[in-house]
């Protein structure tokens, strides 16, 4: 045997720790990848296996516009004289039906008219349902406008369906309103995730 082929005993039991190294640390690297693949399909089946319908659905019916200009009288509580101010909006009028599809009672708390314009989005509240009365007593050209209010504080009992309309209000010119780039609908129930609804009927102006 040559001298080149020659190792010690030391030698030769640090070449063996290191190939027993390099295949534990081999098993190690695949039993962390199947570790990883098994939780990433356990993560998967639980969301999929929780995944629920929605506690809410809708349908936007119609809405319509009615934009209105108004000025002030020039006259103060007390009579004396003040500059006139302008007043430019947009009231509108949204018929939409909402369905409790879950097993519990859920309860709308609010409701959003959202638009783009090129600032930003403009939200705008319905009003309640005496504030929706007023509007038809101050303006009562507005009468053929009026129907059935749903008010954002309304409780939807299991499998029942309300239909109603409500009205929110934009200071804005019928040019900037007529400038929007989307209109939609937020409704937002306790505990749960807003409904967003998306008209698919057009804007109608009356």
């Amino acid at each position: 045997m040559s001298l080149l082929s020659q190792q010690s005993p030391e030698a030769r039991d640090d070449a063996a720790l290191g190939e027993e190294y390099t295949k534990g640390t081999s098993h190690l690297v695949v039993a962390s990848i199947i570790a990883a693949v098994l939780v990433t399909i356990a993560v998967a089946i639980y969301v999929v296996a929780g995944e629920k319908p929605p506690a809410a659905t809708g349908n936007i019916i119609e809405v319509w516009e009615h934009p209105m200009h108004t000025e002030t009288s020039g006259f103060d509580a007390n009579g004396a004289s003040i500059p006139k101010e302008s007043i430019d909006q947009v009231l509108v009028f949204t018929h939409v039906s909402l369905h409790n599809q879950s097993k519990v009672p859920i309860f709308l708390h609010e409701i959003l008219t959202n638009i783009m314009l090129d600032d930003g989005v403009h939200s705008s509240y319905a009003a309640m349902p005496a504030d929706y009365d007023r509007i038809f007593i101050a303006y009562p050209t507005l009468g053929s406008l009026r129907a059935t209010p749903l008010s954002p504080d309304t409780t939807l009992n299991p499998g029942q369906t309300k239909e109603g309309t409500f009205v929110s209000a934009f200071r804005l010119t019928p040019a900037q309103w007529a400038a929007r780039k989307s209109l939609d609908f937020s409704f937002g129930f306790r505990y749960l995730p807003s409904l967003k609804l998306t008209p698919k009927v057009p804007v109608t102006a009356r």
